[in-house]
């Protein structure tokens, strides 16, 4: 088995192949040979130290993976009693472990990848779509007529989102980079903002008649989430689904950038909301593992709207496992339009 492993906290540079035996899988589990990986931010905090959740330096990182099927752990019926068999085409959301050639997982965290797509591309779903398939139509209930407002819209999570409110017949806003909006354009965005240059909050009034918005997708934290809730309609769910403007690079940088985002963030007060009728939601895919079977159910609907052509993922660029610090980098400086993905060979 080849992993990339994060030996030590710190920049891309730290990321490093290393090799061991293939592992087993235990009861209740698939082992998966892996076509790709996909690289999402708290991957980038982890190796920077940065991310509470993740085990201890030496790690592996990764949440999700696309390939093939190559053996059944104790109790995995199998292709009879509806589980998957040796050699189906799968994706899958993995507990950490996923930038490696071989993983195992549980079988209720695997969906079917049909035939004809593609399988490296399939690794750009599993947290991306979810992550947004929950906020837009799961909690959200987006429906025609709703207006979504959509931050990093060119990002993996943003660009499924667009979709998924284009499904739900919602008239979408995005808040994007300059030289993403030709491209936000091209797959339906309505309005796109330069959040360079333009003060989005206004901007999403003078868009709305100064209405506000019926969902907002806030990842960037901070002022931004106090913004966004601004936007808001009565009626209006506002989403906070990461904490951006606190990212760094290494701890030392966190200490100037992360009590800044903290200390700018906002408290809503029950009553408030009460009386603004409004809502505000938390999602952490990272925290809903014990819900397996509830996101298992999630991720074969999104395959199954996949093979309906009703949802694509976008991918931005594929990396060797030998390229993973290059893959950091694209992620982490915001150059990339849709998913960054790892694959085992090396380049």
């Amino acid at each position: 088995m080849r992993q990339v492993q994060i030996p030590k906290y710190g920049g891309p540079e730290v990321l490093r192949v290393v090799t061991g035996p293939d592992p087993e899988p235990g009861p209740g589990e698939v082992r998966i040979r892996v076509a790709a990986a996909g690289v999402n931010f708290a991957d980038i905090s982890a190796r920077a130290g940065l991310y509470p959740d993740a085990p201890p330096a030496p790690l592996v990182v990764g949440y999700e993976v696309s390939g093939h099927v190559d053996a059944l752990g104790p109790e995995v019926g199998g292709p009879t009693t509806g589980g998957p068999a040796v050699g189906d085409r799968v994706m899958a959301l993995t507990r950490f472990g996923g930038y490696a050639d071989v993983v195992c997982v549980p079988v209720n965290q695997v969906a079917p990848v049909h035939d004809g797509a593609d399988l490296v591309a399939a690794a750009g779903i599993p947290v991306t779509f979810l992550t947004a398939h929950i906020m837009v139509n799961h909690l959200g209930a987006a429906r025609p007529g709703d207006t979504v407002l959509i931050h990093s819209a060119g990002g993996g999570v943003g660009l499924a989102a667009l979709q998924l409110a284009r499904n739900a017949g919602a008239t979408t806003i995005g808040s994007a980079s300059a030289s993403k909006h030709e491209r936000l354009a091209e797959r339906g965005l309505d309005h796109a903002i330069d959040y360079h240059t333009t003060d989005v909050e206004r901007e999403v009034m003078r868009l709305t008649g100064g209405r506000g918005v019926d969902i907002a997708l806030d990842a960037r934290g901070g002022s931004s989430l106090r913004s966004s809730y601004r936007c808001l309609a009565p009626l209006g769910r506002l989403f906070c689904f990461g904490m951006s403007s606190g990212n760094a690079p290494n701890r030392l940088a966190a200490i100037r950038t992360m009590p800044v985002a903290l200390a700018t963030t906002p408290v809503f007060h029950p009553i408030a909301l009460m009386n603004a009728n409004k809502g505000v939601f938390g999602i952490n895919m990272g925290h809903l593992w014990d819900e397996g079977d509830r996101i298992g159910a999630f991720l074969v609907e999104l395959a199954q709207a996949w093979e309906a052509g009703a949802i694509e993922p976008v991918i931005d660029s594929v990396f060797g496992f030998a390229e993973a610090a290059r893959a950091h980098e694209q992620l982490a400086q915001a150059r990339n339009f849709g998913k960054v993905l790892l694959v085992p060979g090396d380049g």
